[in-house]
């Protein structure tokens, strides 16, 4: 829920969305989320004695294992020998054996970025000349199984957990405080924290087998763990858990200390209990200000558990980038979580404790705040991880967060809607408090005494105690002999008035729930809490994909790579890079025509398919012709032969004269989607 935006705010969200036009506009690059930009032999090449050693250069700086680089023969068999070491900068080797023989090699990666995300794929060579292979590198990713469905599933649980028990501590305490003695809202805050550090634990466990083997059998060994522990994100992980440790203690705290009942409680009818000299205003207000100021700073420490281990700490201006990725969380943990909370309190607070109007006031104020803080941190986080317009439309990182964005739309609106609702129940409310104070001026009066006799009557009992001449209740003072001696009576008393203070909480709720203006008021906060469930699924699914920026730099790095391989080749051999699109959900990719030594006569032909981010995939079908319009000769069909993943090839290519030759590729990605893409080179 926010407030109405008046002029000032309109002006300022207009200044935030041209910074964002600004930013978006001049960005440069940065670097998180690792990709292969170069390797030596490279993708495809065909060398004519074995190297020593391959290899990789990635974007960034990577962690490695000892299995991180492997290379295989064309029976599947491993070449590499020792560890894999950090040659140069971003650049990683290993040495292989000597004296290998022909035949195509695979080169089989899996690091871990700086960002804490794993990074795998594949590429083939040849020494001397190409040759079948029985290696398959699908699947290759440890993050695709079981484990990493696991793992993204607890980090989905992981940000859940913060938002409810940040952000409904924030609500309890900041809008609503009486309801700290409210018991559905303290099993909302710690169902929160128990998420929270049950994910925190699992991920800790799954970390090692996500970014190395993806085997569940290896979720428990400790080997694995002990790595784990001495990495980035397996400190991260362990600070997490300290500091939910300290957000243990403010919980009880908050529902322990700072929900007692105030020293003016009624215990009796006739007595009020001793004030507690512990319990004094000044008292009240310290420890207000002290659960504010620790629960801020757990919060954020929390937040920064986050911030120091994933995107925000590599890359551009990663000094700026991650107190915004806190303050960024944080927002979120108030508006969201605040949401759940207040939606609970709705729906579930006691009769005789109903979330007042004043409450949903401040909550709406403390979420237009956060609404504008996201706006403006959500800017600083496109601009950095997307780096042009382009990015938004032509990579998944910027698809997801067209979704979100929209998602954030959508929930704005709803909540300009709750704030309506707010607004007319603060018309009605001064109405109702009359209404209340009527009631309970009447039933002060005879109202119980009558129900209660009627009662007992109508059980076949006499009044325990009472004045006939009067009329007035019990009194206890007046009569020892019938405390004593007629204890049941008493006993009676007591239930009656049980069942009178429980019909007069039913009679309170059904007013309370009969109020349209409270009923609309619930239907909306429901319907934001169902926006932001999906909000946070997005969420959770674009912290673990590459970003756009580093997506596109991939993809021009490799597009580099094979023009300038292609124009320092001795051998003549012609590389030419098609970008294409069948419209499928997997549709879109880059096609390599290698044509060796491209010349009239017999050539060798190698196709290639990779993915928008470089990594090899494989489709139903690949289909080359060589037509050439000049001279009216062709389409000559070519069907390559599957050699590896995203790895075609043909012998004998018969090129019968030099010309300016159009090359045509289909590519089909499933049984109906299929486009043909087309380029004209020289050849002979």
């Amino acid at each position: 829920m926010t407030l109405t935006i008046a002029p000032r705010v309109r002006a300022l969200v207009l200044l935030l969305l041209a910074a964002a036009c600004a930013l978006l506009a001049g960005a440069g690059p940065a670097s998180a989320h690792a990709a292969v930009t170069g390797s030596d032999p490279g993708q495809g090449a065909v060398v004519d004695k074995a190297p020593a050693r391959i290899s990789l250069t990635f974007s960034e700086q990577v962690a490695m294992s000892d299995d991180s680089l492997r290379v295989l023969d064309p029976e599947g068999k491993r070449v590499d020998t020792g560890k894999p070491s950090n040659v140069s900068g971003t650049t990683y080797a290993v040495p292989l054996h000597s004296g290998l023989p022909d035949g195509t090699y695979t080169v089989a990666y899996q690091v871990v970025s700086a960002d804490s995300h794993p990074v795998a794929g594949a590429y083939t060579f040849s020494i001397g000349a190409p040759s079948k292979t029985s290696v398959s590198v699908s699947g290759q990713s440890a993050d695709d199984g079981v484990v990493g469905w696991l793992y993204g599933f607890g980090r989905y649980v992981s940000y859940a957990g913060f938002i409810v028990m940040a952000g409904g501590a924030a609500f309890v305490l900041a809008c609503w405080r009486r309801g700290s003695g409210v018991r559905p809202v303290q099993r909302f805050v710690v169902s929160g924290w128990v998420a929270l550090t049950a994910a925190t634990l699992a991920l800790l466990l799954l970390r090692g087998s996500f970014t190395g083997t993806g085997k569940v059998a290896d979720v428990f060994d400790l080997s694995l763990l002990g790595q784990v522990l001495q990495t980035k994100t397996g400190a991260a992980l362990v600070s997490r858990l300290l500091l939910l440790a300290a957000a243990a203690l403010f919980i009880a705290v908050l529902f322990g200390a700072y929900a007692r009942p105030s020293p003016t409680t009624l215990t009796d009818g006739a007595s009020r209990r001793q004030p507690d000299p512990r319990e004094d205003a000044q008292e009240k207000r310290d420890l207000t200000f002290g659960l504010s100021i620790g629960g801020v700073v757990v919060a954020s420490g929390l937040a920064a558990s986050w911030a120091m281990s994933e995107h925000a700490s590599v890359g551009l201006q990663a000094g700026i980038a991650m107190p915004v990725d806190v303050l960024h969380l944080l927002a979120v943990a108030a508006w969201l979580g605040g949401l759940g909370a207040l939606l609970v309190a709705l729906y579930r607070a006691p009769a005789d404790t109903p979330v007042d109007q004043p409450a949903v006031r401040r909550f709406s104020q403390i979420a237009f705040g956060s609404v504008l803080t996201l706006i403006a941190t959500g800017t600083y986080q496109s601009w950095r991880q997307l780096g042009s317009w382009s990015a938004f439309t032509d990579t998944r990182y910027g698809q997801l967060l067209l979704a979100k964005i929209g998602l954030v739309v959508v929930m704005v609106g709803v909540a300009w809607i709750s704030r309506r609702w707010t607004g007319r129940l603060a018309e009605t409310a001064p109405v109702e408090a009359v209404a209340v104070r009527e009631k309970e001026r009447v039933g002060a009066g005879a109202e119980p005494a009558g129900d209660m006799a009627t009662m007992d009557a109508g059980d076949g009992d006499a009044p325990a105690t009472g004045d006939s001449d009067t009329g007035t209740g019990t009194d206890t003072d007046t009569d020892t002999d019938t405390d004593t001696d007629e204890h049941p009576g008493s006993e009676r008393a007591a239930q009656l008035a049980r069942q009178q203070a429980a019909r007069d909480a039913a009679r309170q709720k059904r007013m309370r729930d009969a109020d349209p203006n409270r009923f609309g008021l619930r239907r909306s906060v429901l319907a934001e809490a169902g926006i932001a469930v999906v909000l946070l699924a997005v969420t959770t699914v674009l912290t673990q994909t590459e970003p756009g920026r580093t997506e596109q730099e991939a993809k021009a790095a490799s597009s580099s790579s094979a023009s300038a391989s292609s124009d320092t080749g001795a051998s003549g051999a012609l590389t030419l890079n098609m970008p294409f699109d069948t419209g499928a959900e997997d549709g879109k990719g880059i096609v390599t025509v290698d044509l060796d030594p491209a010349r009239v006569g017999d050539n060798e032909m190698h196709v290639f398919v990779e993915r928008p981010n470089g990594r090899a995939f494989d489709i139903p079908e690949v289909k080359v012709e060589f037509t050439l319009k000049a001279k009216d000769i062709g389409p000559l069909p070519v069907v390559p032969d599957h050699i590896a993943t995203g790895h075609w090839s043909a012998n004998g290519v018969q090129i019968p004269m030099a010309g300016d030759w159009q090359v045509d590729v289909t590519v089909r990605t499933s049984d109906i989607d299929e486009v043909t893409v087309s380029k004209n080179a020289q050849i002979g």
